[in-house]
């Protein structure tokens, strides 16, 4: 029986609940410690997973930062970056888009729709296997197909829709969701996470599992699972 990966979401917010401003530029809401615990935790997963949107609007090349975690992951046997996942309804992926030009090897999600178009767009990229869930996004049949790649632990950096649909569906393992001190106060700002019928419902207290300090930013990590003992 195929095992599915260990779902870490992975998420800094602004103190009103918000992932981003309504700029053109990115927002930046760690601080270099807190970036540097992110780069720690990519360094420790099989594969990172991050949603169309947020690869449009970031343009990220989400990769290991540190030379020394790169050689340690070489030590233990495993390429110098994690597998680098998407997922695209549409398809509608630039190919230039900074993603599937940095690390290793990536994978990417669509539709019987999407397939079509992204495999024509993404033909000379060598790099990228394109894999379609069928008629829609089935976040289910995407961790059973990443277990069976051999990934076990898996760390998804958003964005909304993305983290929305896999809380929803029942599917997370833990959160770490580190909180800066300010406030977006943008009605049009995204989110951490959108209207959705979570499985735990309005009064299902989560189980807080550890709480850190990371100079003005502080981290709680929250295990989705099981139910709060307090």
């Amino acid at each position: 029986m195929t095992h599915r990966p260990h779902v870490l979401l992975s998420v800094a917010t602004s103190i009103d609940g918000h992932i981003d401003d309504a700029a053109p530029e990115r927002l930046l809401l760690s601080n270099p410690a807190d970036l540097d615990r992110v780069d720690e935790v990519r360094a420790g997963v099989d594969a990172i997973l991050i949603g169309a949107e947020t690869i449009r609007r970031d343009n990220p090349r989400l990769l290991v930062n540190s030379a020394l975690r790169r050689r340690q992951r070489r030590d233990r046997g495993e390429p110098d970056y994690p597998l680098k996942v998407t997922i695209t309804a549409s398809g509608d992926l630039d190919p230039a888009l900074q993603f599937w030009h940095h690390g290793d090897r990536k994978l990417a999600y669509t539709t019987d729709t999407g397939a079509a178009l992204l495999r024509e767009r993404l033909r000379a990229l060598t790099t990228v296997d394109v894999v379609s869930l069928g008629p829609t996004i089935d976040f289910a049949a995407l961790l059973d197909d990443l277990g069976a790649r051999g990934i076990r632990r898996l760390m998804v950096e958003g964005g909304q829709q993305v983290h929305t649909g896999l809380l929803a569906a029942g599917l997370v393992d833990e959160i770490h969701l580190a909180i800066a001190p300010l406030l977006v106060g943008h009605a049009d700002a995204p989110r951490f996470l959108g209207p959705a019928d979570y499985p735990t419902g309005p009064t299902g207290r989560m189980r807080l599992a550890g709480t850190e300090t990371i100079g003005d930013v502080v981290l709680l990590r929250y295990l989705p699972k099981q139910e709060s003992t307090a």
